[in-house]
């Protein structure tokens, strides 16, 4: 007989107990019943969703757990390999030096005038200076120059065009160019200091004479020779004397000469007159 009690019941009304223990009965009793395996999947994929809610409403215990963090190590992130055509663009720019750093600092005195000369004591300096390398200049330079009577040093000297063959013997300081004195082969002042200075350079312009045979060139250039072939036969009577003679530049020869005249020119440099018509 059907019970009328539970017979306007819907089935939404039945009380999820009945329907967990109907869930639950074994399977033979399924069986016994003539239900089949899978008229029972049906009321367990019906009964899972209703699960499904209740594990969302009532959260497990181990959701509750806060998640530990990973160490350092693993979360850091592994460097990126450097690329070596990285577009330069991308790199950091680099300031440039400042300008000028290197410059030393010119300090001006207070009221001076920048633009000014040097100062009476500054010129002052500078002449003393100069004085003081004249002085030392002046002073003869020690020689040890075999003075005996049959002593001869022989020499060349040579300027623009002119040359000088020199002989320097024991003597008093006499001159004999082309059998003539110096004054008188040499009539002009200047060009007799500039001779002499060799000998005096080295404090023997009266103990050696000097013989000179002389051609080509002019009077200053023949002047030049002769001092040139002077100072070269002191340096093979005293090769020590090298250093004090190259340092006043007796023995460097004077490489000027007149230029050649060009084709086309009326002298080295000189053009003729332009005429445009």
């Amino acid at each position: 007989m059907i019970d009328d009690e539970n017979a306007g019941t819907p089935d939404e009304e039945i009380p999820a107990e009945e329907q967990d223990g109907a869930a639950d009965m074994p399977a033979a009793e399924a069986a016994d019943d003539g239900a089949t395996p899978q008229a029972e999947a049906a009321p367990e994929a019906a009964v899972a969703p209703d699960a499904d809610a209740d594990a969302a409403v009532e959260p497990a215990p181990e959701a509750e757990v806060a998640v530990e963090p990973a160490p350092d190590a693993e979360a850091a992130p592994a460097p990126a390999p450097e690329d070596d055509n990285e577009d330069e663009s991308l790199a950091p720019r680099q300031k440039p030096a400042i300008p000028g750093a290197d410059l030393e600092v010119d300090i001006v005195a207070e009221g001076a005038d920048p633009l000014a000369g040097p100062s009476d004591e500054e010129l002052e300096a500078e002449a003393e200076a100069a004085a003081e390398q004249d002085r030392a200049e002046e002073m003869p330079v020690t020689a040890m120059i075999d003075l005996a009577a049959g002593a001869r040093y022989r020499a060349t000297g040579k300027r623009k065009t002119a040359v000088a063959r020199v002989i320097l013997r024991p003597g008093n300081g006499a001159y004999s160019i082309n059998d003539k004195t110096l004054d008188d082969y040499f009539p002009r002042p200047a060009l007799g200091r500039n001779i002499r200075q060799p000998l005096e350079a080295v404090g023997y312009d009266d103990r050696m004479d000097v013989v000179a045979r002389m051609h080509g060139g002019g009077v200053s250039s023949q002047a030049g020779a002769l001092r040139h072939g002077i100072s070269r036969a002191l340096l093979e009577a005293d090769p020590n004397l090298r250093g004090e003679l190259k340092r006043r530049g007796f023995l460097t020869r004077d490489s000027r000469a007149k230029e050649r005249k060009k084709a086309g020119l009326k002298k080295a440099r000189k053009r003729p007159q332009f005429s445009k018509r």
